[in-house]
């Protein structure tokens, strides 16, 4: 009688029928559905002609027409394709073994090194935390720059923008900040970049001993718009998994422009309509939401600072981008053109640059010592122009006449070769010597 009874409650697990959608339109990366009652976020496969299934999400619908948009290249795909919603998907596992792997969007490995697996189910959206919870950010954080740990010194679970036009130095100098962070884990989200980069990145920024404490998350240019989403909420996810287990981890996201030209592509698609420079306005809603996941999170121990690359197109520094991000960031650091022209590596223009945890994390001499820094730099540009064509005569004002006499070496002190170290204490040291 139990086996009867075993047998019927078996037997009314078992689906009826399956739901089944037929694919009905196709216009460039985003396709139309129906048929099938399907929710957004809900992940789905469709039938292409030659028998394969091709991955895709509902990301919005109108009346009986689920829109879904695929997570690679749609091909092969006709018109009255089956589609078949997933009821229920493959939860992504981390552990340790995640440390040294690269992976894609969905968390699929890419370096031909076998599958993942872990102890853990790791979130799909990265999980938000109370702000009254938050552990506030009270250590420095050694990035091993000298323009940055003594002028614009950061903390531990401090957010910040590295701002600059294309070819300005901003991937070099990510680069640099990764080899010499100290950093449990280093979690690096490489979104709508060039493919050759990916290589570069891992074989000359993190090296084998730097990528045995990182995890890499790629989806270079050709990927379509929603893996490089799901690219960049995976690696804050993966941050905030590693955090919550009590390790300082380091979030590097190169770039957060390309997230945002990834929301607007998918937007568009959808019908929304383009408000500032092509952006529709959910851009600028979603960013600070990706954005507030990164940080500190409850617990006393543990860690999570993040650096995100923001391209200023055409070097606009009021790119809708650029100052969405600086209004939400815990600070920025911009990389001028003319510095680089110059030959001034790093490219850090500490005029236009701030760090809003600065004064949490230093000590009143060190903060006395940059803002001396900082003016007599100020005092040099009035007069730079004028220095070659003998038009400035000493004597007229004393503290213009120091920073002429001081700027070589102040130049020579945030100069900076790209595989030089520059620890904290040092860095700091120096300048307030410098300053004295």
């Amino acid at each position: 009688m139990i086996s009867d009874v075993l047998r019927r409650l078996e037997l009314g697990s078992v689906p009826v029928a399956t739901p089944t959608g037929r694919l009905v339109g196709a216009s460039g990366v985003l396709l139309e559905s129906i048929g099938c009652a399907l929710h957004t976020g809900q992940r789905c496969r469709i039938e292409t002609a030659s028998g394969a299934w091709l991955d895709a999400q509902v990301v919005g619908f109108r009346e009986d027409v689920s829109y879904l948009m695929p997570f690679k290249s749609p091909e092969g795909l006709a018109t009255g394709a089956r589609v078949l919603p997933q009821l229920e998907h493959e939860e992504l596992r981390i552990g340790p073994s995640w440390l040294g792997r690269i992976v894609n969007g969905l968390g699929e490995p890419v370096d031909g090194r076998g599958r993942l697996d872990g102890e853990h189910v790791l979130e799909p959206q990265p999980p938000r935390v109370n702000p009254l919870r938050k552990k506030p950010v009270r250590e420095p954080l050694d990035v091993g720059v000298r323009a940055i740990n003594g002028v614009l010194t950061l903390g531990k679970g401090q957010r910040v923008g590295l701002m600059a036009g294309s070819g300005v130095g901003k991937s070099v100098l990510l680069g640099l900040i990764t080899r010499n962070t100290r950093a449990d884990v280093i979690v690096v989200g490489l979104i709508g970049e060039r493919g050759r980069e990916v290589r570069e990145f891992v074989d000359l920024s993190l090296g084998e001993e730097g990528l045995k404490r990182a995890v890499v998350v790629v989806a270079p240019a050709d990927e379509s718009p929603l893996m490089r989403l799901r690219a960049t909420e995976l690696c804050h996810s993966i941050a905030v998994y590693f955090r919550d287990q009590g390790l300082d981890v380091l979030l590097l996201v190169d770039s957060l422009t390309r997230y945002a030209m990834a929301r607007r592509e998918v937007a568009l698609a959808l019908g929304e309509p383009p408000a500032t420079r092509g952006y529709p306005p959910s851009v600028f809603t979603l960013m600070p939401q990706l954005i507030e996941t990164a940080g500190n999170g409850e617990n006393e121990r543990g860690s999570m600072s993040a650096i995100y690359t923001v391209l200023a197109e055409g070097d606009d520094q009021q790119d809708p981008v650029v100052d969405t991000a600086r209004a939400i960031l815990d600070g920025h650091i911009v990389l001028t053109r003319e510095l680089a022209e110059r030959g001034h590596y790093p490219a850090i223009d500490i005029l236009k640059s701030i760090s809003r945890c600065m004064a949490l994390v230093t000590t009143p001499e060190h903060q006395r010592a940059a803002r001396r820094l900082t003016a007599l730099v100020a005092r040099y540009e009035q007069v730079r122009e004028l220095l070659p064509l003998g038009a400035y005569v000493q004597g007229s004002d004393p503290e213009t006449d120091r920073a002429v006499e001081l700027y070589p070496r102040i130049e020579a002190f945030l100069h900076q070769g790209t595989r030089e170290a520059a620890p904290l204490a040092e860095t700091v040291a120096r300048l307030e010597e410098l300053m004295a």
